[in-house]
């Protein structure tokens, strides 16, 4: 994983292997075949009352482009990606702010800021590099109800 790229914010909006898509809402890249990722977007779902969020597998085409772009690993997908206001979030600070969306009382999570980010940084690789010893894999990408469909993006 490029550090360099989980330090500095830049947008991916100038960028033309980038394919364009609307990004007006905040954006959740996840890998698609990690059980405990798929359970996150689940959860995510349910209780974004506003319905803020829209959601993107990794596995898609466009989440490709995007992991090269931020010069991240093209298939060990060890982070989710937090898009809004065409910049992306990493590690802990995306998972704080996605999870901090959702409103009360999963705003408590900003408490984590607290913690230095490198410490905050270590328990999320820690968790991300284990996830599927600890939570699985899928063998296909997960896939919304109908309810959900216009959530996902490609």
């Amino acid at each position: 994983m490029a550090v360099a790229a989980l330090q500095t914010p830049y947008s991916y909006r100038g960028d033309p292997a980038v394919a364009t898509f609307a990004d007006d809402k905040p954006i959740i890249v996840f890998d698609g075949h990690c059980s405990f990722c798929s359970n996150w977007v689940q959860f995510a779902l349910r209780h974004d009352r506003s319905g803020q969020y829209r959601f993107l597998p990794a596995q898609s085409e466009l989440g490709a482009a995007l992991y090269r772009h931020y010069g991240l690993h093209p298939t060990n997908y060890e982070t989710n990606v937090l898009l809004t206001d065409g910049l992306a979030l990493f590690e802990s600070e995306g998972t704080i702010r996605m999870i901090a969306g959702l409103g009360w009382p999963w705003s408590l999570i900003n408490a984590a800021r607290l913690l230095p980010r490198p410490w905050r940084d270590w328990g999320y690789r820690l968790l991300a590099r284990n996830r599927f010893r600890w939570f699985g894999r899928t063998d296909a990408c997960f896939v919304p109800g109908p309810a959900f469909k216009d959530r996902f993006i490609a």
